[in-house]
């Protein structure tokens, strides 16, 4: 049965007329109380008539952008791809961080019933997808950038992580590495799951079996790194060859590496992912799979402006391609 605007109302505890304010962008509606009209449309499937909704909006010439926090190594890029665009067509734009959780996910709530911004740009915060999944059905532009394995329902903009593992994978085969080890991510993200499975799959290319005693999850730290290589050695199995999930592991491997007086490349080869500044100052300088994170930020503000412009959102992803830098921890 069709959920209504009356559900709605009655689970929320509101008036129909809150509910049509808060799917109308109002700036009258107390912050919380729009969450949880917002949160009771995302878990109901609340899908609003043409009437209960007016996406007309009024044009700020502002795009917002919500992420976690900046403190991510490859964000800046992130956010000077995003600036560059936006700054080419004449709009500002609004950046909110969720460092302080519930009290920085209520500012921004003021800012969508404020109409403070005509779309936007998201670098997923834990635990908001639903929310802003009701806000794009309610007609909100919305563009994520590098969307973890979630799949929205809304535009995203991704690397090829599968295509990246597997190039680390090729390049370690092609330079005589045949025990290859590897420091995962967390692996609840969809990052870390498409780099593991794109090793893997070169690897049984090559009809070469992976010892998944060599296979540790890490935390994306230079800390947890180290720690992941410690358990490496400590597992007594060989390995000539670490992939690392991103480029502070892979520092963290080379600090640990060297407190074993191992050394790189001779005795163990070691790639990391993302490109960010450290990886050409490190010693030896890091091979890494290079994350496009600058054009993923220049590809999100572009698609999001052409779609403010009266272009059709696509359905699918759009993908820019990874590609692999070699440096002296890796040669060919």
């Amino acid at each position: 049965m069709r959920v209504t605007i009356a559900e709605v109302a009655r689970r929320a505890r509101v008036s129909k007329t809150t509910v049509s304010r808060v799917l109308n962008n109002k700036g009258d509606v107390d912050a919380s109380t729009a969450i949880r009209v917002r949160e009771v449309i995302a878990a109901t499937g609340y899908t609003p008539s043409a009437g209960a909704v007016n996406l007309a909006r009024g044009r700020t010439q502002t795009v917002g952008m919500l992420v976690p926090g900046l403190t991510w190594p490859w964000m800046g890029d992130v956010l000077q791809g995003v600036a560059d665009v936006l700054e080419a067509r004449g709009y500002g734009l609004l950046l909110n961080t969720m460092n302080r959780g519930a009290d920085s996910l209520t500012q921004f709530a003021r800012h969508v019933s404020a109409n403070a911004f005509d779309g936007l740009l998201l670098v997923e915060p834990p635990d908001t997808l639903n929310y802003i999944t009701s806000l794009h059905e309610s007609g909100l532009p919305v563009v994520m950038i590098d969307d973890r394995g979630h799949h929205p329902g809304f535009p995203s903009v991704a690397t090829s992580n599968h295509a990246g593992g597997a190039d680390a994978a090729a390049h370690l085969l092609s330079s005589g590495r045949s025990h290859l080890a590897m420091v995962s991510g967390p692996v609840e993200f969809g990052c870390t799951r498409d780099r593991t499975a794109g090793l893997r799959a070169r690897l049984a290319d090559a009809g070469v079996a992976f010892d998944e005693r060599l296979l540790v999850e890490g935390d994306f730290t230079r800390g947890g790194g180290q720690a992941a290589l410690e358990e490496l050695l400590g597992a007594g199995v060989a390995f000539d060859a670490v992939f690392a999930h991103n480029d502070l592991m892979a520092v963290g491997v080379l600090d640990g590496l060297r407190a074993a007086g191992r050394t790189v490349p001779d005795d163990v080869a070691v790639i990391g992912f993302d490109d960010i500044s450290i990886a050409a100052h490190t010693r030896p300088a890091l091979t890494t799979v290079r994350q496009p994170s600058r054009e993923m930020g220049e590809a999100a503000a572009t698609m999001l402006l052409d779609n403010l412009a009266g272009d059709e959102l696509p359905d699918e992803p759009h993908v820019v391609p990874t590609s692999l830098v070699i440096r002296e921890s890796a040669p060919a």
